[in-house]
């Protein structure tokens, strides 16, 4: 039994992928679990992957937005910017976690030439290289320096 999307929806695949981390969160944690479950090298490379996707996406929507709407489109490139320092601690954390593999020190290190015990399409260290080298040709370091900020509203 499948539902059908309907015509006026534009944005189906958005929600279904808001829709999946939703029910993941649900699902990592159970309300019975005891301790709760860490963690681990394959959902941060996942949440990784599921970023730089987003990246991409906020990246097109700022560059379409930006001519018609300035500043909403200078908003949503900070987004970007926040969203790609969120991937680089993902990324790091990802290398923090201990290696399935018995190799553990060299197995935790940063070799995107190789492919850790991850998905054989792209290693995260890969992905996060060529994420990377487009959000540096669109920002400064001073926009990637941590941020805080204070509400006004």
């Amino acid at each position: 039994m499948t539902s059908r999307t309907p015509p006026h929806d534009a944005h189906p695949y958005l929600r279904a992928a808001s829709a999946g981390l939703r029910h993941h969160t649900r699902a990592l944690a159970p309300p019975d679990a005891n301790p709760p479950w860490p963690a681990d090298r394959l959902h941060l490379d996942l949440l990784h992957a599921h970023l730089t996707a987003l990246l991409q996406f906020l990246d097109r929507l700022a560059e379409n937005t930006r001519p018609s709407h300035p500043a909403a489109g200078r908003h949503l490139a900070t987004v970007h910017t926040r969203l790609w320092q969120a991937a680089t601690e993902i990324h790091s954390a990802f290398h923090l976690l201990p290696s399935n593999t018995a190799a553990g020190d060299e197995a935790s290190a940063c070799h995107p030439e190789r492919l850790p015990e991850g998905p054989p399409v792209q290693t995260i260290c890969q992905r996060h290289l060529a994420a990377g080298h487009v959000v540096r040709r669109k920002t400064t370091p001073t926009d990637l320096r941590p941020h805080t900020t204070a509400c006004v509203r």
